[in-house]
Parts: C-alpha cells; sequence; structure tokens
C-alpha cells in the first residue's frame, strides 16, 4: 500500500499534476523540431531546477523525457523530416500515407499506439525491473557486437528492391560513422588534419540533411502541383483497428523494452529493429512497406516509446543509464544528494514508485496532447510548395546548429541533403546511411573489447560465442537473417511455395 502511495503522489498533487503536463507538452513540441533533442532539453532543465525540491524536478524531465520520444514522429509524418533519431523508422511508412491526404489517420494512429508502448514499458519497469537488469548485466562486449551486427542486417529491410544498394549505403552510413578521434586511441580518423573533423560528423546533421534537405530539392521537381488536401474525418483510430495491431504492438513493445534496457543503445535502434520484425511477420499487408503500410507506423512507435521504461530500468536498480536522458538524469539524482543504483532501492525505494508514477502520469498526457492540434498541424501538408520548401530548409538549418551551435555541422547537413538527393534519384534509399552511422560506434568499440578481452585470440572470441547461450542464441539469429536475405533462399522459398501450390491443386483430383 505504500508503494501505490508513493505511485499516486504525482497524481493526487496538484503541482506535480501540472508539472508532469507542462513537461509532456513541452516535449511532444520540442521533439517535433528536428534537432532540438529531448537529451538537449533536459540537460538544458538541470541548470533551471538544481535548487528545487526531487520531486518537482523529476516530474519536470519525466514529462519531457516522454512527449519529446512521441514528438518525433509528428514532422516525420508531415514532412519526412524525423524530429528525433527514434522516429526514423516512422517517416518510412509515415510519410507515405501523408502524400495520400492521411496525415490525420497516421498521426492518430501513431499517438495511441505510442501510448501503448508506453505503457507496457512501464508495466515491466513496474513488475520485473530486477529481473530485466539481472539480464541486461549478462551481456559482454561480444554480445553487443552481434546485436550491432543484427541491426545492420537490417539494411535487407530497408533497401527498398535493390539488396546491393542497401548494403552499400549501409556501408557508406559505417564510414561516415567512424570519422574522428578513435575512442579507444584516441587516434585520428579520416580527419585529413582538419580539427574540425576530431569530433566527427554530427549524427544529427546527416539525418537532417538526408531526409530533410534532400525532400526539399525533391519537391522542387512538383513546385507547380497542387498540395495533397487532408482527409480528417476520424483522428482517433477505432477500436477494431487497434485490436487488429494489438499482437504486433506486443511484440515490438517487447523488443523496445529489451533494447532500452541495454546501456548504451536506445529508442532509435529499438524502433529499427521493431520495423524489421513487423516486416517479417506481416505476412500480407494492406499496402506495402515503404508506401504507407500501417504496421510500419505502429511497429517503431510501439517500440521507441515501451523503450523509455525500459531505459529507466538499469539507471535505478543499477546506477546505470539506458540512454543519453537516462545518463543525465542520474547526473540530476546526484544533484539532489541520491544515489541511483541497488541502494536506491534498498534505502528509497519511494524514489523508484514515484518515478513510475510519473512516468504512467506522462503517458496519459502524451496520448491527450498528441491527439489535439492534429487539424492545426495537417495544415503544414496543406502548404503550398512555394512555402513549404523554405519551411523545411529553416528547419533543417536551425536543427542542425542547435545540436552544437556549430556552423560545420549546418555545412554537413547541406552537403548530405545535396547527397541524398542524388542517391534517391538513382534508386538508394536512405535509411541504411542512417542505420549504419547509428550503429557504427556500437560495432567499433564493441568489437575490439570483445577482440582484447580474448588477448586478440579469434579463436577465443568464437569459443566465447559458442559456449555462451546468451552469443549463441544472437549468433544463431544473425545467421538465419543473413542467410534469408540471399538469393538462394528466395528461390528456395519459392519453389516451396510452388510445389505447395501443386500439390494443393493435385489433392483433389487425386482423391477423385
Amino acid at each position: 500500500m505504500e508503494a501505490l502511495g508513493y505511485f499516486m503522489t504525482p497524481w493526487l498533487d496538484l503541482k506535480l499534476l501540472f508539472l508532469v503536463a507542462a513537461g509532456t507538452f513541452a516535449g511532444v513540441y520540442v521533439g517535433a523540431i528536428p534537432g532540438l533533442s529531448v537529451t538537449m532539453a533536459v540537460s538544458i532543465l538541470i541548470g533551471f531546477t538544481f535548487t528545487w525540491d526531487v520531486y518537482p524536478a523529476l516530474c519536470l524531465m519525466v514529462g519531457i523525457f516522454m512527449g519529446g520520444v512521441y514528438g518525433g514522429s509528428r514532422t516525420a509524418i508531415l514532412l519526412n523530416i524525423p524530429g528525433a533519431p527514434s522516429a526514423i523508422a516512422t517517416a518510412m511508412d509515415g510519410y507515405p500515407l501523408a502524400q495520400k491526404g492521411l496525415a490525420g489517420e497516421a498521426i492518430g494512429l501513431s499517438t495511441v499506439m505510442s501510448f501503448v508502448g508506453g505503457l507496457i514499458g512501464i508495466i515491466v519497469l513496474a513488475v520485473a525491473a530486477p529481473t530485466v537488469s539481472d539480464f541486461a548485466l549478462t551481456f559482454q562486449p561480444r554480445d553487443f557486437m552481434l546485436l550491432a551486427v543484427l541491426g545492420i542486417l537490417l539494411v535487407g529491410s530497408l533497401s527498398g528492391e535493390s539488396l546491393v544498394k542497401g548494403i552499400f549505403a549501409g556501408a557508406m552510413g559505417l564510414l561516415i560513422g567512424t570519422v574522428g578521434m578513435d575512442p579507444l586511441t584516441a587516434e585520428e580518423r579520416f580527419t585529413f588534419g582538419y580539427t574540425q573533423l576530431w569530433g566527427g560528423i554530427s549524427f544529427i546533421a546527416v539525418m537532417i540533411g538526408m531526409f530533410g534537405v534532400s525532400e526539399a530539392l525533391a519537391q522542387l521537381h512538383h513546385i507547380e502541383k497542387a498540395a495533397v488536401k487532408q482527409t480528417i474525418s476520424r483522428i482517433v483510430p477505432t477500436w477494431s483497428a487497434v485490436r487488429k495491431y494489438l499482437p504486433l504492438s506486443l511484440q515490438t513493445s517487447s523488443i523496445g523494452v529489451i533494447i532500452g534496457a541495454l546501456p548504451g543503445t536506445g529508442g532509435d535502434i529499438a524502433a529499427l529493429m521493431a520495423y524489421d520484425h513487423a516486416k517479417r511477420v506481416t505476412k500480407n499487408p494492406e499496402t506495402p512497406f515503404g508506401q504507407g503500410a500501417r504496421e510500419g507506423l505502429v511497429a517503431p512507435e510501439t517500440a521507441n516509446n515501451a523503450a523509455v521504461g525500459g531505459a529507466f530500468i538499469p539507471m535505478l536498480t543499477l546506477g546505470i543509464p539506458g540512454d543519453a536522458v537516462t545518463a543525465i538524469m542520474i547526473g540530476a539524482l546526484y544533484i539532489h544528494g541520491l544515489n541511483p543504483g541497488p541502494m536506491l532501492m534498498i534505502d528509497q525505494p519511494q524514489m523508484f514508485w514515484f518515478i513510475t508514477g510519473a512516468l504512467a502520469l506522462a503517458n496519459i498526457f502524451m496520448l491527450i496532447f498528441g491527439l489535439t492540434g492534429i487539424r492545426i498541424f495537417t495544415k503544414i501538408v496543406e502548404m503550398p510548395r512555394t512555402v513549404l520548401i523554405p519551411l523545411i530548409l529553416l528547419l533543417s538549418i536551425v536543427g542542425a546548429y542547435a545540436v552544437n551551435n556549430s556552423i560545420t555541422d549546418v555545412y554537413w547537413m547541406l552537403g548530405f541533403g545535396v547527397l541524398g538527393y542524388f542517391m534517391k534519384s538513382y534508386g538508394f534509399q536512405l535509411g541504411p546511411v542512417i542505420l549504419g552511422v547509428i550503429l557504427s560506434r556500437l560495432l567499433d568499440e564493441n568489437w575490439r573489447r570483445a577482440i582484447i578481452s580474448e588477448q586478440g585470440s579469434l579463436a577465443g572470441l568464437f569459443k566465447g560465442i559458442l559456449t555462451s547461450p546468451l552469443s549463441l542464441v544472437l549468433f544463431a539469429m544473425v545467421v538465419m537473417i543473413f542467410v534469408s536475405q540471399t538469393p538462394l533462399w528466395t528461390a528456395f522459398r519459392r519453389k516451396i511455395g510452388l510445389e505447395k501450390i501443386e500439390h494443393d491443386h493435385g489433392a483433389p483430383g487425386s482423391g477423385a
């Protein structure tokens, strides 16, 4: 009963209730602006709230976190510019829906499914936090390496019609991600003597350029074309639609919670893995993936919001951040005299239940704010292209500059925008490039940690993979996904399918 009392504290105290609501509202709209990340918003808040009591400060931060993760889907659907890295996968099917005049339906569905994902993440946090954190601790560097390889194999799902072009784009992303100082040895890599490249190329600049600027350039070909009229007859999805996508959302939410609980990963990787999972398990989508499949909207949105609850698990139970935002929140807890980790659960269990209650409340406010203002937001897509294209470019420039207050990032963003435009013109998908950039650091660091831990022995590394149950499962998944993307497997499946059809057609005749 004491735990329930602390869980309900943010719900019953009007000041705390208002702070959660204000934080969530701000998060939704900060998250919708490319480049203005949740991490930035929470880090700025620490400067304002370090003199506050711990409860009000946490309410505001939790609200911004929950709202910001969802908010990135708005501009991803309407303008094909993900407001946050976790919304990259959302743009792949959300934007085609907006082009068909279904932006209202797309935002409504993504909002409700984000709420479902967030709810599942919070339930797992409340019920199974110690179990999940123990599982996360079993991950060795070789397991993180295999997880990164598993992620890179997603290029098959993001490549469109040509796997070869997808592999090329993914390799380009990995190369871009290695520019800068080596994280382990501080050696310069691909800097060519320029000090501006020591910090690497901003991932946000690459993302905004590839999606935002390239889209603005592509729109120039259709500048005289009338804007698509949006049909907003129904915003809240029907119960039958929610029920239809519920099994998929439960699966992808599980992916989100587990990936979110792994230190150093986050909602962006979870969303891309969930999108790949949706493509594999959805046999006959009403619309093909990449052309407005609703399953392609449901999967990443449930996963990236479930990852929020997942990210709090290692933070509260072990004192290890699940992602960049929880790393800042750990700092905030230290400033307020608390010590996140196992002793927090023993000495101050009320803090665990208070944060869980604040997350649940923020999830409800996210649903409310997400379903309001959609009619106004969809007017953006109906603007004449002569207004829309400068707006996209303006948002892109502001977003790229805001990350590091660096004009260099703006130049990179414009350069990658032009590159993205030509890649799209020649049939290359941009998703694999972004995937490569996201996963390059995870793969690079953990490959080297894994090989160093085995004294440079490849045989020792493979022995470790084959003798560890977790590593073996991940390795088997890597092999299965790799084989499933080869032409031989496609030919084999086609042959099996033809034999089955022949058998089915022959069965009545043989029985006659």
